[in-house]
């Protein structure tokens, strides 16, 4: 008999609407009964292409004995941590002060009103590997709660200060300065592994964010490293295209399998960059596949983009991928060796007696002959082994990433069938995901649509029809943008200190209302933010948003500076505060000469509109006149313009100049 959560859509939530525990989704009625009995919460927290999320609950969640111990002594409730951003990151601070830690699946007690007293992380169900057993921990947990009652209740007020105590960080007098950026960047170069990419050592995640930065910055070895390393390795889809979520190993070849449409949603724009700024088709080729990958696999019939492919698939970690000389022989016949030898396959393999494809001579390596008809070949007859699991929810924050990366592809790579992809994502987000009031919703699937979407969602969404109105200058994209900063500012900035809440005004009370900072694996609302007001102003030349960003990089530049990695989108951000930012108008019937220039190079610190004569959104067009009737180029900065060009030459030679 199922429980509560098969009335949700999550489909993490689904994954265990049979299992024996009586599971609540989060929520009101889970709290009010917990009130009422006077029992702890056990929370639950994991995301559907979690790998010992799966493990927990094969263990633990569907074992009937463990199920009755817990039915009997908690109020259970399982939450997705994408659905429910909020929820996660607030108990996610107390299980790293509690147990020194985190990670997924999350498992936290707490009081009848909400505050945590004790969490961890993945429980097993026998003791060892020097870990309690799960019973034993509830065991504990119960008795603690019955007998050390008055001792948890003394210690709730200052967890609760705990977990709201940064969104009481005072901002800095000043705002930051040069120098501060350049320690920032001199302290990402030397946490950088200069032989094998990244930072860091083992596990590695892609870190798309840091060489934005670096790539801005105008640090380019790391960044080429780091590009060339990953996609010679095997968290790079050598078959289908598209980036696993991380490595467990410091070379990038053994990948945790999973797939996340955010991360390859930043990667395809690092890689599009790394185009732009090193020339390299193969850069090229990494974006166009993954964004391929994207289009094929992860987009639903409206347009939306699905969240994640599971890391396994017939119970296995990386079944689906991996394979054998013999494997490769029965698909490609006389051709297999010279492939096989290509991509470091071997008797012995690299993955539990199967290997892992990668580019065995690395990224630059020449290509065999028949290369792109093998992988097709390779990718048709993978496609009929037993897929891994889809989480088919649609995410707002996730697709406007997606939704940016297309956009920005499309314009820069000519590729039109992108752009119109970015067009019908925004359509369905704009039309789909919001409430009978107009407010934005955080998820979709199965054609319901709800939960209040949170600061991320909003930015981000800022951020990516900005880059649709620059790909496709409809500037019905500009105004949706200038919308959703106004929402921003109107339910969830912080006017007492600057700076953004995570949550609306109108939201559901946690027991702190947080800021939620911090860069990786995805900007933080209050990073995306901060880009996406300063474009905004850019192009529509009011000076409050760039205020409001400001206020942003009061409040948390300091910790930036200390730690570059976790904080490289606000890094990001500063760099394009301090830089003098490059406004570029076209006005003109015909202005694709013109954008091809733009677009030909990697301008971290420009803005572009463009329209017909006559334009007055964004503000940056409005006064612009085409001169003797011809397409006519402005470049400014503040508002403040350069002579107008009507060659395309003349407009590159300007561009050059200001990057120099």
């Amino acid at each position: 008999m199922a429980n509560r959560l098969a009335q949700e859509t999550s489909p993490y939530l689904l994954q265990h609407r049979d299992n024996p525990v009586d599971w609540h989704p989060w929520g009101e009625e889970a709290l009010a009964r917990a009130r009422q009995e006077d029992r702890p919460i056990l929370l639950s927290v994991g995301y559907s292409a979690c790998h010992w999320c799966h493990v927990m609950e094969h263990e633990s969640f569907e074992d009937a004995e463990t199920a009755a111990y817990m039915n009997e002594h908690f109020v259970n409730v399982k939450v997705d941590r994408e659905e429910r951003p909020d929820v996660d990151a607030l108990y996610m601070e107390a299980v790293q002060a509690i147990s020194g830690q985190g990670g997924w699946p999350m498992t936290v007690f707490l009081d009848p009103e909400g505050v945590p007293f004790y969490g961890g992380t993945y429980f097993p169900p026998d003791e060892g590997r020097g870990m309690p057993s799960f019973r034993m921990v509830m065991e504990a947990v119960v008795d603690a709660f019955e007998r050390k009652r008055e001792e948890i209740v003394e210690r709730a007020p200052e967890m609760r200060a705990r977990l709201g105590a940064i969104g009481q960080v005072e901002p800095a007098a000043e705002a930051p300065e040069a120098a501060a950026l350049e320690e920032a960047v001199a302290r990402l170069l030397e946490s950088a592994d200069h032989q094998r990419g990244g930072f860091g050592g083992a596990p590695k995640f892609p870190p798309a964010l840091a060489l934005e930065l670096l790539l801005a910055r105008g640090e380019r070895v790391v960044v080429e490293r780091t590009l060339d390393a990953m996609l010679a390795g095997g968290i790079y889809d050598q078959i289908g295209g598209g980036f696993a979520r991380y490595s467990v190993d410091a070379a990038w070849l053994v990948p945790h399998f999973e797939k996340m449409l955010y991360d390859n949603a930043l990667l395809a724009r690092a890689y599009l960059h790394g185009w732009q700024a090193f020339g390299h088709e193969r850069y090229r080729r990494a974006c166009e596949e993954t964004l391929d990958w994207a289009l094929r696999e992860m987009r639903g019939p409206e347009g939306g983009f699905y969240s994640a492919l599971d890391a396994d698939s017939e119970g296995e970690e990386g079944r689906f991928y991996v394979w054998t000389p013999e494997q490769i022989r029965e698909v490609l016949g006389d051709r297999a060796e010279a492939i096989a030898a290509f991509y470091g396959v071997t008797e012995r393999g690299n993955f539990e007696g199967r290997s892992i494809l990668h580019l065995a001579g690395g990224a630059a390596a020449p290509e065999p002959d028949g290369l792109d008809e093998a992988r097709r070949a390779l990718y048709e007859h993978r496609s009929k082994r037993v897929w891994p699991g889809l989480d088919d929810k649609r995410l707002t924050a996730w697709n406007a990433l997606m939704l940016g990366a297309l956009a920005e592809a499309g314009a820069v790579l000519e590729r039109a069938d992108y752009v119109e992809a970015a067009g019908s994502c925004a359509e369905f987000v704009l039309e789909r995901l919001r409430d009978a009031d107009g407010n934005l919703l955080r998820t979709y699937k199965d054609d319901r649509a709800h939960l209040n979407a949170y600061l991320e969602d909003h930015a981000f969404l800022l951020e990516a029809l900005l880059a649709l109105y620059e790909a496709t200058f409809e500037p019905g994209w500009f105004g949706e943008a200038e919308a959703l900063a106004e929402t921003m500012l109107d339910s969830f900035h912080d006017a007492e200190r600057g700076g953004f809440f995570s949550t609306s005004d109108d939201h559901e009370a946690l027991i702190a209302r947080r800021k939620e900072i911090g860069d990786h694996p995805i900007p933080s609302g209050n990073s995306s933010a901060a880009m996406g007001l300063l474009r905004l102003a850019a192009l529509s030349g009011k000076h409050k948003y760039e205020h409001h960003a400001e206020e942003v990089f009061r409040l948390f530049a300091g910790p930036a500076s200390q730690h570059p990695e976790s904080f490289a989108h606000l890094l990001r951000a500063i760099d394009f505060h301090l830089s003098p930012t490059v406004e570029v108008a076209l006005i003109g019937e015909d202005l694709t000469a013109f954008a091809r220039v733009v677009r030909s190079q990697h301008h971290p610190h420009l803005v572009l509109a463009g329209g017909p004569e006559g334009s007055k959104i964004p503000e940056l067009l409005r006064h612009r006149g085409a001169l003797d009737g011809r397409p006519t180029a402005y470049v400014c900065e503040r508002f403040s313009c350069r002579q107008p060009v009507t060659d395309a030459a003349a407009l590159d030679d300007l561009l050059r100049m200001q990057d120099q």
